[in-house]
């Protein structure tokens, strides 16, 4: 089971001078096993902001942040990622560049361990990224040795959403994994990630700008708007949602 609750979490940047700015009000959001959500809001919503105060790189002024009936908010970053994985726009992120792609996965699948001396069983554990790369676009399975820093960017955006999965998460955060990405990459990487949210029934967060993928895709739409969720829908009620409906929702 993994449930993500947002109790009343809000954050202000710049606070007691002329500059003070509520980025994200008081936001109240749960999240049950499973749920699959597709995130909309115009620029500077507040989309990265709330993505950034689950995943621990931002600490939040107010509220509190409770995942499986644990508190995390003051945890850091770091400990955090022990139960939550986060692919980010930028495909040069979330992996190592001088790394193949083999040591990358292996890395991914310590998640969350101690780490200590010993020898760190590459070989073992070739076979398994073999299979588990064969399932995946871009030939990456040909490229298990090959460094990421030579990788095509839909190779290595791909790579990095196989690390954030390859080691079932409690939470996965999605920041617009696929808009650096070609049309064709892109919609190549959407797929997978259905398929894998869908069979490992986990519990995600994607965020796009595109209103057909928020349709397409997950069971429940969130939209924000200047800091403040304004639309959350499942089930039916997202079924019948069209990209008209979405855009009443794109105003200030």
């Amino acid at each position: 089971m993994s449930k993500l609750e947002l109790q009343n979490v809000g954050l202000t940047v710049n606070l007691g001078t002329d500059e003070e700015k509520e980025i994200l009000k008081s936001t109240n959001l749960e999240l049950n096993d499973s749920d699959f959500v597709t995130l909309l809001g115009t620029n500077g919503a507040g989309k990265s902001t709330l993505l950034n105060l689950i995943n621990g790189s931002l600490s939040p002024t107010t509220g509190k942040i409770i995942l499986d009936d644990e508190d995390i908010t003051a945890l850091s970053e770091v400990k955090r990622a022990k139960y939550i994985s986060q692919v980010f726009q930028d495909p040069k992120m979330g992996t190592a560049p001088r790394m193949t792609v083999a040591e990358n996965l292996l890395l991914a699948t310590k998640r969350g361990e101690k780490r200590g001396l010993h020898l760190r069983g590459l070989d073992k554990n070739l076979a398994i990224f073999s299979r588990e790369t064969s399932k995946l676009p871009n030939g990456l399975n040909q490229r298990l040795h090959t460094f990421v820093e030579n990788l095509s960017g839909g190779q290595r955006q791909t790579l990095s959403f196989l690390m954030a999965t390859i080691k079932r998460p409690k939470l996965l955060l999605l920041d617009e994994h696929t808009a650096a990405l070609d049309p064709k990459t892109s919609h190549e990487l959407l797929e997978l990630t259905d398929h894998v949210v869908r069979q490992q029934h986990l519990t995600c967060i994607m965020i796009t700008h595109q209103l057909k993928d928020a349709l397409k895709y997950g069971n429940r739409t969130i939209i924000l708007n200047s800091g403040r969720i304004v639309l959350d829908v499942k089930g039916e009620e997202k079924q019948r949602l069209t990209e008209n409906d979405i855009l009443k929702y794109f105003t200030d």
